[in-house]
């Protein structure tokens, strides 16, 4: 039986669909590669003292983050080498990077109880990506089961970067280390708690919106833009409780925590 003999041109062929089939799968996992790649830049401009640059650089980190899933979506281009690398980076980038960062900035000021703070913030963010992980397809889809850890580090890097803009007053400005030890252990518990706070995935409610929550979103808007450093810290706030508040309300009027696992016996 004689071989079929391909012709160069179509061996060339095949090759260059083949590279960009691999081009396609690499660009969703370069955004996540640029995730850590940001985040490992701020730990070494904490360690040089610049912590301005350091908070910024995890909240480039959260825009990286997330687009690669989108773009791995949009591209048809999801694997489970994909989602493993993503956990990875989301690790170094919301939990290490976060809690080194704090660390350096004012929780050495507290001795144990500083080292003691930051370790509470990294284990949590590690406990809530493994979780996370264990109860995909388990859970609503519309509602993240704790804080997630993106949101963890933006409520901690949005102090930060709020003392580094000197927009605390002088009274709490002598309270910095102890307001970022409160905060690193409460968004720390938050991550592993079982408070359903909104994902943002599921946005059909955007249809219903009355016209005077478009309103305060626009006045929200001009406020932002005035003063970031501030608007950001009180928007990551407002989020960090709105779970728990979510939960009272639920547990008031007597319906269940969408974000309970719920698995088949």
């Amino acid at each position: 039986m004689r071989k079929i003999r391909r012709s160069p041109r179509a061996n060339i062929k095949e090759r260059i669909q083949e590279a960009r089939a691999r081009s396609i799968y690499l660009l969703p996992n370069s955004f996540t590669m640029g995730s850590m790649i940001c985040a490992f830049w701020g730990v070494t401009q904490a360690m040089a003292g610049d912590f301005g640059i350091a908070a910024a650089t995890i909240f480039l980190s959260m825009l990286l983050d997330g687009m690669d899933g989108r773009v791995a979506r949009f591209t048809h281009t999801q694997s489970s080498f994909g989602e493993q690398f993503d956990s990875i980076a989301d690790m170094t980038a919301f939990g290490v990077c976060p809690a080194l960062i704090a660390y350096e900035f004012a929780l050495k000021d507290l001795g144990g109880l500083g080292w003691a703070a930051a370790f509470i913030f990294c284990a949590g963010a590690g406990v809530r990506l493994a979780r996370f992980n264990a109860n995909i397809g388990f859970i609503d889809k519309g509602f993240f089961q704790g804080l997630a850890s993106p949101a963890g580090a933006a409520l901690v890097m949005g102090f930060v970067w709020l003392a580094c803009t000197n927009r605390v007053t002088p009274e709490l400005a002598q309270y910095i280390p102890q307001i970022t030890a409160v905060l690193c252990i409460y968004a720390g518990v938050t991550m592993v708690s079982n408070a359903p706070f909104f994902s943002g995935k599921n946005m059909g409610f955007v249809r219903t919106i009355p016209f005077w929550v478009v309103l305060v979103a626009a006045l929200a808007f001009i406020f932002f833009s005035t003063n970031p450093a501030l608007s950001a810290f009180i928007l990551f706030c407002c989020y960090a409780v709105s779970g728990y508040i979510y939960q009272f309300y639920l547990f008031i009027r007597g319906l269940p925590n969408p974000v309970r696992p719920v698995r088949d016996n």
